[in-house]
This record gives structure tokens, sequence and C-alpha cells, in this order.
């Protein structure tokens, strides 16, 4: 599956804000190239939560079990919580021995190096064998963060957007 049939997808959801920031934008230049996913309706970027889903082109640092730097590999981050991250790799967040995980297999869902303790999976270059799973907890992770969004304003809660 090509990153662009991602990025196809996830932008025909209601209330999508994509950050994708490019070269000489006020945004860090290790981000540049990379996509940030927000339920963001009015078109500001929010300021008190983080992105539903990523997707990465490069090794952060200390984020480089997966081998982004070499050539066409990229790695696609969703934010699914404990139950689906139980559902898709078999055991809980808190039961993943993280020293077993190769994070550099493609086509794979695993645990994010750094944030499968809190419910993040992650596919490196995902393919035929992720591709219906990946698109579903996409969007599922884009309908929870719409609900967090409506449940914050129903309660007259201040979302900052600048």
């Amino acid at each position: 599956m090509s990153m662009e049939q991602i990025l196809s997808e996830v932008r025909t959801y209601d209330g999508l804000l994509e950050l994708a920031p490019t070269r000489g934008s006020q945004h860090p230049e290790i981000s540049w190239g990379d996509y940030f996913f927000y339920y963001a309706p009015d078109g500001q970027v929010p300021r008190n939560r983080q992105p539903y889903a990523t997707i990465v082109t490069k090794d952060y640092p200390g984020d480089a079990e997966s081998r982004l730097d070499a050539a066409d590999r990229w790695r696609l981050n969703i934010h699914v919580g404990a139950q689906a991250f139980a559902e898709l790799l078999g055991s809980p967040p808190e039961e993943i021995d993280e020293s077993e995980v190769d994070y550099s297999v493609t086509d794979t869902f695993l645990p994010h190096p750094l944030y499968g303790a809190s419910g993040w999976v992650c596919i490196v270059n995902p393919g035929n064998e992720t591709l219906e799973r990946a698109l579903a907890a996409v969007y599922s992770a884009h309908l929870a963060d719409r609900r967090r969004v409506e449940r914050r304003q129903g309660r007259g809660e201040d979302l900052p957007s600048e």
C-alpha cells in the first residue's frame, strides 16, 4: 500500500485537519515531510491534544528502531487505545515485552516504539497484510478524537485554537 493511498482515504474524513509540515514552514525541520492527523473542524491545529494518527518518513531522535532513514521506508502510527491494541497485537500494552519486538518488520502491526504503553500501534510500510485493518483503525481513531472534542465542547471547555 502506498502512502498516497492512506492519505487519499484519510482526507475524506469529516472534520479532518491534516498537518503536513514542509521545508521553510514554521514547524521544526525534523517534521518536514511527515503528516499529523486531528479531528479539528475549525481548521486550527489543537494546542491541547496530540494527533490521533501520524505518518513519519524518517527516524526521530530516540526513535530509530523502525529504520525509517533507509530508502522507501515510512511508518503509520495510530492511537487505538488499550482494547484495540490487544485485538490487533494479541496482548494488552502492559503485557508486551518490548525487548522481543523487531520494530523494523514491515506490513505488521507492532506496538509503537515509544508510545505503545499508551495504546499506540504502528506499521512500517503498510501493505496487503495490514491494509484493511489499518484503515479501519485510523478511522476509529478519527471517530474517537471527534467524540473527545464533542464531549469537551458539550461541557463548555475552552478549546484553544492558536
